[in-house]
């Protein structure tokens, strides 16, 4: 910032690269990342929704413990108490504080051990798509010729398979299990992230960066993966935060849809279909695990973009106008 410059009209952003005259001190400059979290912590938006997220989180991790408190256990069924005399589910009340399902369990204690399989399987199976997109779009984006040619006609075959029908099949033949949903939701979400890597690593395979550290006898594996990777890894972040809510979605369906875990364990998609033929007579049984998958996609894409626009600020001005 010069003498003659209206501070006002400097973005709080961005870091002077020298102190004014006579003020004695030096202002250091701060890297992008710095740059991005400052942004990130300044969007409230985007802190409470890391709030909601970070609740969630703790009732998965001490679900034994609300079970524990609750005094029942998540597949218990409480016949005497936990259903009315015509056998249907009992509204909340001081002992079931959201009710019971149509089995006589306890709602609230089975949202909170289906919250582990959510988490477990947003963040599993988001770790696995990431990373074989990643390796797969470095490799086709800096080898190119037909190495980027099979690989970028590999992914459009994966974008165009019918999701539902292999997951039907795979399941018909191996049985609803969690390893087969998080195998089903990371074959077929791993090429969209390739795609965006490939594109990204195309445009700076040519880079002088990269020019100097093959004079410098770096290999292929070497350039890709240290000098490449971290200048493909804020694009790779944003896409990331904003798969996890996808991907827990994507399991709540297949549940749903019998595609998932195996009775009894608990799960919002499975919880959800079996509250179907009892949406009319007992609200709360459909009510709570809907809430429950609601508030974490929600507070997951909130998330997502604050992250988003901590690292590209520009993003909502440029759509703005």
């Amino acid at each position: 910032m010069t003498i003659d410059q209206d501070p006002r009209t400097v973005p709080d952003d961005v870091e002077p690269t020298s102190s004014p005259p006579g003020t004695g001190r030096r202002i250091e400059g701060r890297s992008p990342w710095a740059l991005a979290w400052q942004r990130l912590r300044r969007d409230r938006v985007a802190m409470a929704s890391l709030g909601v997220i970070v609740l969630v989180v703790l009732v998965a991790v001490f679900a034994p413990v609300v079970a524990a408190v609750t005094g029942h256990p998540p597949n218990e069924q409480f016949r005497e108490t936990g259903l009315s005399p015509q056998g249907l589910p009992v509204a909340p009340n001081g002992e079931f504080w959201f009710g019971t399902d149509d089995l006589g369990r306890d709602v609230l204690v089975r949202i909170a051990y289906g919250a582990r399989v959510s988490l477990l399987v947003g963040v599993v199976a988001t770790a696995l798509t990431v990373a074989i997109g990643v390796v797969v779009g470095i490799v086709a984006g800096f080898v190119g010729g037909v190495v980027d040619t099979v690989l970028a006609r590999l992914v459009d075959i994966v974008l165009s398979m019918p999701f539902l029908l292999v997951a039907l099949a795979l399941v018909s033949i191996t049985g609803p299990s969690l390893t087969v949903t998080i195998v089903v939701i990371g074959f077929f979400s791993w090429a969209a992230v390739a795609r965006i890597v490939r594109g990204q690593v195309i445009s700076l395979r040519e880079r002088e960066f990269v020019e100097a550290a093959r004079s410098l006898g770096a290999s292929d594996r070497r350039i890709m993966f240290v000098d490449v990777l971290p200048n493909v890894l804020a694009p790779v972040i944003v896409y990331t935060s904003l798969l996890v809510p996808i991907v827990i979605l994507t399991e709540a369906s297949l549940s749903f849809l019998g595609l998932g875990l195996a009775p009894p364990t608990p799960d919002w998609g499975g919880m959800i279909n079996e509250a179907t033929n009892y949406y009319t007579t007992s609200w709360w049984f459909v009510f709570f695990p809907g809430l429950a998958l609601l508030v974490t996609t929600l507070a997951f894409n909130l998330f997502g973009d604050g992250v988003r626009d901590a690292f590209d600020p520009r993003s909502d001005r440029l759509i703005g106008h």
